[in-house]
């Protein structure tokens, strides 16, 4: 937990680091140490009766509160602000005041929580799982320190500097690279595996739950310490100086990780300051800017959602030794790096820990299924299985590659993403209609046109509209929504015949990445041998997803109907779960089937029964060679869904195709 507390403690003294985002697997105790933050920040000083926290020492001239001449002054301690998952947008930066615009006939704003967590800690838990849209209003807001305002006739600009923490456990999907950018610095956590430490914190635990406050009184002094080292380096952080060879260092680590942007130099320019002043040293040391590189550059390093945040310390150790400087006390602290552990951290050394991370070549995995064995069985000789059938060792995936979008007819109502449309809770606004059941986003000049002819009738005076619960209106909006992309995967001989699951493999990568572009879950049903399994519930982490498809073998028979009945099944208990998200069924197979004469029938009788669901389906097609059997699209008739070949699949394949038809009608136009 070292590097958690550093980075929070980096923060509370230097805010303009750009906030933590905490990535750890659960049952860590991540909230609670950051809930544990607010405690140690200084209190602070704010203008009385003012709702944004201005300074009285400098108020916010844009304060919609203000002006502030003279004001009295009120001190408390700094708010730390939950920002929980379920939030609406208006909850966040604030709205129309309707109750006073209805009532008093007045355009009032009421502050969000952006406004009260200024000059404190805003804290948002699992923000993997809170929506785009908002964790781009929330890092803006953070970066520029300010938040603005135009929504529903209101225009407001207020203060908004505060110290960002997020938590997140992976397993449960990534952010964005984009949006990892923007959070100042990233710590990985787990927990301890010391049986010894294990036991501190057990011991700890119980004795907090059998006397609170007496175990808080025995931790006091220890809180105002780091209270009081707090206040100091803060105190001491302008007089810090970065040197130009500390400088030129962290740019040159940058350069060499190939980050994007700048946005990383200055992180880290501010970090290293924030360690000095921490370490109680007016200057930068190298010491400062390796560890400044530690704790602002693995998450930046990031190129699509497959990679593992990481970052090579060997490099690091060897792009500060190229530019340190010849002379000076950098000379001094180039030693810092080789005084502590630099190789027990996850991910450390070149790779950064992914099990084939120095791109080693794939075994040959030119297996037949059972019964046709090849001479290329030496490389990579198959197992016997308990069944008596064979099973060839898992094979490398093509590079994936971008793909056909493929949509969900309908308008859903699932939660927001970027596959199909859908009526969500942000979105151009279509329409409005009267509320079904609880208003949960009113249609102002819709619900004031509703009640303006019967204002005389209700005996209206004065300012004040006369509103009955039929006026009421809400938004209707239009946008698109994400999906259950549930993968039913071949894996059986047949499909490792001719090396065709490398193909495929490449083929299921790809989707899974526009999986996690378009914010699905995902789930992954694998089916040979004796029946299929349910090789990943539904989730919302596509790398699980990528791990499980890298690990999957091939061989023996092909139990279609195992394998689509599996699908039925899980689809039918995610509709219980996760009502109003709309499945999206993608069957990769040639089509064949074993098990029987009978196979294929009972096969096709199982996709009547995913057809009968109405679930959306598309059957990628992986039969090659010359002569071909057709069965996949007859599956996919079945299924009423669409056959989509592996040339296909590609989104460059089907633009190609578009010009040429293009072409073609321009051509046969002049001609005629």
């Amino acid at each position: 937990m070292d590097d958690l507390r550093l980075g929070l403690l980096l923060n509370a003294v230097s805010p303009a680091v750009g906030g933590v985002l905490v990535r750890g697997e659960k049952g860590t105790a991540k909230s609670t140490m950051v809930r544990a933050l607010a405690g140690l920040l200084p209190s602070i000083a704010t203008v009385a009766g003012c709702r944004f926290a201005c300074d009285p020492a400098a108020p916010d001239p844009q304060c919609p509160d203000g002006p502030h001449p003279g004001a009295a002054a009120a001190e408390r301690p700094a708010h730390l602000v939950e920002l929980p998952v379920g939030v609406a947008e208006d909850r966040v930066v604030g709205s129309l005041d309707l109750e006073r615009a209805l009532a008093e006939g007045v355009q009032a704003y009421e502050p969000g929580l952006l406004a009260k967590a200024h000059r404190g800690v805003l804290y948002i838990d699992e923000v993997n799982l809170l929506q785009d849209h908002l964790v781009d209003l929330l890092l803006d807001a953070a970066a520029m320190g300010r938040s603005y305002v135009e929504r529903e006739g209101v225009s407001v600009r207020h203060a908004a500097r505060f110290l960002l923490v997020g938590t997140m456990n992976p397993e449960e999907g990534e952010l964005r690279p984009q949006l990892l950018d923007r959070f100042g610095l990233t710590v990985e956590i787990a927990a301890t595996r010391d049986a010894d430490e294990r036991a501190e914190v057990v011991r700890r635990r119980l004795a907090y739950d059998a006397d609170p406050a007496g175990f808080a009184a025995r931790w006091d002094g220890r809180e105002r310490e780091l209270a009081e080292r707090i206040t100091a380096a803060r105190e001491l952080l302008p007089d810090v100086e970065l040197s130009d060879p500390a400088l030129r260092q962290i740019t040159a680590v940058c350069a060499a990780f190939e980050v994007d942007g700048l946005r990383a130099d200055i992180v880290m320019a501010r970090t290293a300051v924030a360690l000095a002043a921490w370490a109680g040293r007016t200057a930068v040391l190298e010491e400062d800017v390796r560890k400044a590189a530690q704790l602002a550059l693995p998450h930046r390093r990031r190129r699509n959602p497959f990679d593992a945040p990481g970052l090579d310390e060997e490099q690091l150790d060897e792009t500060l030794a190229e530019h340190r400087a010849p002379e000076g006390p950098e000379g001094e602290g180039a030693e810092g790096p080789d005084e502590g552990p630099d190789d027990d951290g996850p991910g450390s050394g070149p790779g950064g820990g992914g099990p084939d991370g120095g791109g080693a070549p794939a075994p040959d995995t030119s297996d037949s299924p059972a019964g046709e064995a090849s001479s290329d069985d030496v490389a990579a000789p198959p197992r016997q299985r308990p069944g008596g059938s064979r099973e060839s060792a898992p094979v490398a995936a093509d590079r994936p590659y971008r793909t056909r979008l493929f949509e969900v007819d309908g308008t859903g109502r699932g939660a927001q993403g970027r596959r199909s449309p859908a009526e969500t809770a942000a979105g151009h606004t279509v329409r409005a209609r009267r509320p079904r059941g609880r208003l949960a986003r009113l249609h102002l000049s819709a619900t004031l046109r509703a009640a303006a002819p019967h204002q005389l009738a209700r005996g209206r005076s004065g300012r004040a509209l006369v509103l009955r619960r039929d006026d009421l209106r809400e938004q209707v909006r239009r946008g698109r929504e994400s999906n259950l992309v549930l993968f039913v995967v071949d894996a059986s001989g047949s499909m490792a015949a001719r090396q065709r699951m490398t193909a495929v493999k490449g083929a299921v990568l790809s989707l899974l990445m526009d999986a996690y572009q378009r914010r699905d879950k995902i789930g992954l049903v694998t089916f040979r041998g004796a029946g299929a399994e349910l090789a990943l519930p539904p989730t919302s982490s596509v790398e699980v997803g990528a791990a499980r498809l890298e690990q999957l073998p091939t061989g023996g028979r092909t139990p279609l109907e195992a394998g689509l009945l599996r699908a039925h099944e899980v689809l039918r208990v995610e509709r219980l779960r996760d009502p109003d998200r709309r499945p999206l069924l993608v069957v990769v197979t040639d089509g064949r089937a074993t098990g029987g004469q009978d196979a294929l029938p009972r096969a096709r009788r199982a996709a009547g029964l995913l057809a009968a669901q109405g679930v959306a389906a598309v059957v990628l097609d992986c039969e090659s060679g010359p002569v071909r059997l057709g069965l996949a699209r007859e599956l996919a008739a079945h299924l009423h869904g669409e056959a989509v070949s592996l040339d296909d699949l590609r989104a460059e394949g089907v633009a190609s195709l578009v010009r040429e038809a293009r072409t073609t009608m321009t051509t046969t136009r002049k001609a005629a």
